[in-house]
């Protein structure tokens, strides 16, 4: 394939994604894609639609996991974009706090090989970002996909898949670092960071990241906001006084992941009037499922209501003992409802500090873990778990495929994470430079 015709693939495949968020906030775009251009794992971030057009049918590497997908697992919750930033830390709905994956904005379902293949290439370009050579990449990658295999075998095994955790009892290295970074935040910290209290009443800071609602639109925000309450689970509603709408303000989506899309954070009383436990929730816009580009399933498309209930439900379902405020809600716009996801904005999250890890007996601790964390989001999002979209047993089913061939899934994703590592170099310095060109027609590189 000439570099001309890959660019096309490239701009081509960020344009169906992004279109109308581009036309509608060209400014994002333009601070996404500059970040993007950053380097290449900043690029692969960013374009998880890329590597869809790349994996499924009539893709590039379509045919990379035929060996180990059937019918069955075909068809699991995945989380859609798993690279190596997007795992870190979270307080569960039992108290406990719990390293795991995280971001589940482009959760749908897929093949279960698509996350191992993402991760697996995030690793290996990460790992050629910090110049370490490729049988080291190798083995890193073999370490995670053994641990992920040895985890789906442990979970057919065991009655409860939801019990197994990464917590300040079991990880280790960097993943029990950022358990140790979450402990020492504060809620109360976090607040005085973000608000300021007047006349006993706490409110957000007006800073340069905020905007006032006009009316109309604070009274739509807090509207959206009470049709939210009723998709709680029961654990969620808690005191007489939670919930209470203490501020609202608006916020636009401006990280590789999120621009464009409007978020709002709404501040609410705790489980006490006191004030040192009010709650901040962010309301964020939902937006097209990378993997449902690819995914040509009716029922799943009918399941959802809108973008928002897909990323609520989907997280419900990969993440045991989710965030007890997670909930979907819409907002009247010309177009028709447009979907939110709701969630707390937590104190206690803490990611892995990569840039702090540049040698290899570091990710050698932490590798393995990310394979077990995989396999866990896999396997509790089944016939079990509350939602009836996916109703095989994955542990069995995953299990199936791999089979006794774990040597051959090892050498599959080696070769994929190094080739397609090499594809992402190349893939960067394209978009950097139709990027330039002005290939995007709503975004102007200056």
């Amino acid at each position: 394939m000439s570099a001309d015709d890959r660019t096309d693939i490239i701009v081509t495949s960020l344009r169906e994604a992004f279109g109308p968020l581009m036309e509608a906030d060209p400014r994002a775009f333009r601070t996404k894609f500059r970040k993007m251009a950053r380097d290449p794992f900043a690029f692969y971030r960013g374009s998880a639609c890329l590597f869809y057009a790349d994996v499924g049918d009539g893709g590039r590497y379509a045919d990379v996991d035929r060996a180990f997908v059937d019918e069955d697992s075909s068809r699991v919750w995945i989380q859609g974009d798993l690279h190596a930033e997007n795992f870190g830390t979270y307080l569960d709905a039992d108290g406990r706090l719990v390293f795991d994956v995280n971001d589940f904005d482009e959760a749908y379902l897929g093949h279960w090989t698509w996350d191992v293949e993402r991760f697996v290439a995030s690793l290996a370009l990460m790992c050629w970002q910090k110049a370490l050579p490729d049988d080291t990449i190798a083995a890193l990658v073999e370490s995670y996909t053994r641990a992920y295999a040895d985890q789906v075998a442990h979970y057919r095994e065991v009655d409860d898949d939801t019990e197994w955790a990464l917590t300040l009892d079991t990880a280790e290295g960097a993943a029990l670092h950022a358990l140790h970074v979450a402990k020492m935040s504060t809620r109360f910290e976090m607040l005085e960071e973000q608000t300021v209290v007047e006349d006993y009443r706490r409110r957000f800071a007006d800073t340069s990241v905020v905007r006032r609602l006009e009316g109309d639109e604070e009274e739509a925000v807090r509207s959206a906001f009470d049709t939210y309450r009723a998709t709680l689970p029961e654990r969620g509603e808690r005191g007489r006084v939670t919930f209470d709408v203490l501020d609202v303000v608006g916020r636009s989506g401006v990280g590789i992941g999120s621009a464009g899309l409007p978020t709002y954070s709404i501040l609410i009383e705790g489980f006490t009037q006191a004030l040192d436990n009010d709650v901040i929730l962010s309301m964020k816009q939902g937006n097209v499922a990378a993997p449902s580009r690819v995914v040509d399933d009716e029922r799943a498309r009918d399941y959802f209501e809108h973008h928002g209930h897909r990323t609520a439900i989907s997280q419900r379902a990969l993440q045991a003992h989710a965030d007890r405020f997670l909930g979907w809600t819409a907002l009247e716009r010309s177009s028709g409802p447009t979907g939110y996801v709701v969630s707390e904005v937590s104190p206690y999250e803490a990611d892995v500090s990569w840039d702090a890890l540049s040698e290899p007996e570091d990710l050698e601790v932490l590798v393995p873990q990310l394979g077990r964390a995989t396999a866990k989001i896999h396997c509790v999002a089944d016939s079990e778990s509350d939602q009836d979209l996916v109703q095989v047993e994955v542990e069995d089913a995953v299990g199936r495929c791999i089979g006794d061939d774990v040597d051959g899934l090892v050498s599959t994703l080696t070769d994929f994470a190094q080739d397609y590592s090499r594809r992402v170099r190349e893939d960067h310095a394209l978009f950097v430079e139709a990027f330039r060109s002005g290939a995007f027609q709503h975004v102007a590189p200056a």
